[in-house]
């Protein structure tokens, strides 16, 4: 069915729009951003280093040693160079290759969202270093998202690079919440799940964390490198099973499940944690803040709902429009935001990711509407596409047929770039060194 025109005066209405949730977004990743966090949380004047909430006399330990790992792995190096000089040394290991590197510092260039040769010599230098350190050392832990496979080592030999990027797959598209994805991770794993930690061990240790992992479950972070495992050996059959992921899994894997070979990860009791300390310095309620604000100075009134964090991308487009639309018969301008990370089971293998997913489900049901949707990444990548995310307003559907497009298909396909990117509504920022999970801006006016 065609739908009929849109006048002058509401298409241009419709583009500021547009204009008005990108500008929001955009103020919220600026506002967000590791450099920002760290002059907040980090310091260092005369031999004492500050970061977060505790102070380290530097000059009292043996050697102090930097670890830095996930997608922001190089951004946070460089802002912790910032606060405290360029005498630090240590190992990078990222997913962006940088535009330099930093001196002192030995640079590994991971995969993601799978393992890559350089993910296993990332693992392997990182706990040589680590096991080198004593009691008189001191461990900055930097830790951010994309971590799981950006450095990786498998706890069994018999997990060669391959299989274990099956594993991964199986898991990516499973359409599990990331917790459950990283419980399994952990248990795969030499590095996750507490173990570089345990590696540490005696070493004073202290992580910083870029969060991009829901409220409360920091150890899913990266899949918890260095903090006490909440999940356990258990924990991972049930989820295999309740996702019916050993069929999907290779032969090396699915053999520790079916023998319930599992090795347990350290729990907080471990003697590994008895000098560790965690400190998160920048998570996605930062973002929703300055969202928040940029949203109010546009003369909006701001609601957020974060209550279908780790839902499938269309029950939690019928969710978040039902709440716009309901704050709508209170204010005349409206603005609802929601951080987190919705979910998508890929069956299908176009070009796209969960928020130009999202986007695409909720232009199918705002056809007409006076609605505008933003659904991005902060990490400036979404999937496996270019873009971080999408626009999708009550223009989107008539845009779409008329350059010949089908909305449905796209959505049954998996293949949500090429359509936005068509109508000119995708968001291309590039990777930005950051992660603080998802956002997603909805406006009705």
């Amino acid at each position: 069915m065609m739908l009929p025109a849109i006048d002058a005066d509401r298409e241009s209405q419709f583009r500021q729009m547009r204009n008005t949730v990108r500008e929001i977004f955009a103020y919220a990743l600026a506002e967000a951003s590791i450099s920002k966090a760290f002059a907040r949380h980090v310091h260092c004047e005369r031999g004492v280093l500050r970061l977060g909430e505790d102070l380290y006399h530097v000059d009292a330990y043996s050697r102090v040693l930097v670890v830095s790992i996930g997608k922001a792995g190089h951004t946070m190096v460089e802002a912790l160079a910032q606060q405290v000089g360029t005498s630090l040394e240590g190992i990078v290991a990222t997913s962006v290759a940088p535009a330099s590197q930093l001196r002192g510092f030995r640079y590994f260039h991971g995969g993601h969202p799978t393992p890559n040769p350089e993910s296993i010599h990332a693992a392997n230098a990182i706990l040589k270093a680590l096991e080198a350190q004593t009691a008189s050392s001191l461990v900055v832990f930097m830790i951010s998202g994309g971590g799981s496979s950006i450095v990786e080592k498998p706890i069994d030999d018999e997990i060669s690079l391959e299989d274990l990027i099956a594993t991964y797959r199986a898991l990516v598209l499973s359409g599990a919440p990331i917790a459950e994805i990283n419980a399994i991770r952990k248990h795969l794993s030499a590095v996750k799940g507490g173990r570089l930690a345990r590696a540490a061990f005696p070493a004073q240790q202290v992580s910083l964390l870029i969060s991009d992992v829901p409220s409360g479950t920091p150890d899913a972070l990266a899949s918890g490198p260095t903090m006490p495992d909440s999940a356990g050996v258990e924990d991972c059959y049930r989820i295999a099973e309740k996702h019916g992921l050993l069929p999907q899994f290779p032969h090396s894997t699915r053999e520790l499940f079916e023998r319930h070979a599992l090795e347990e990860t350290p729990k907080s009791d471990d003697q590994s944690f008895y000098r560790s300390r965690w400190s998160t310095i920048l998570s996605n309620e930062t973002a929703l803040e300055h969202a928040r604000a940029a949203a109010e100075r546009a003369g909006f009134a701001v609601d957020v709902d974060n209550s279908c964090d780790d839902w499938d991308y269309q029950p939690a487009a019928e969710y978040l429009l039902k709440r716009l639309r309901e704050l709508r018969t209170k204010h005349p301008r409206v603005c609802l935001l929601s951080g987190g990370e919705v979910t998508v089971k890929v069956t299908n293998g176009g070009v796209g990711g969960r928020n130009q997913q999202f986007a695409l489900a909720c232009a199918a049901r705002v056809a007409g509407e006076n609605i505008t949707v933003l659904s991005a990444g902060t990490d400036g990548v979404d999937g496996n596409s270019p873009a971080a995310g999408a626009v999708a307003d009550g223009t989107t559907l008539m845009r779409a047929q008329q350059s010949g497009l089908d909305l449905r298909r796209a959505e049954e396909l998996f293949d949500a770039y090429p359509f936005f990117r068509t109508i000119g509504d995708t968001i291309v920022i590039g990777p930005t060194g950051n992660n603080v999970r998802d956002l997603r801006i909805l406006l009705a006016y």
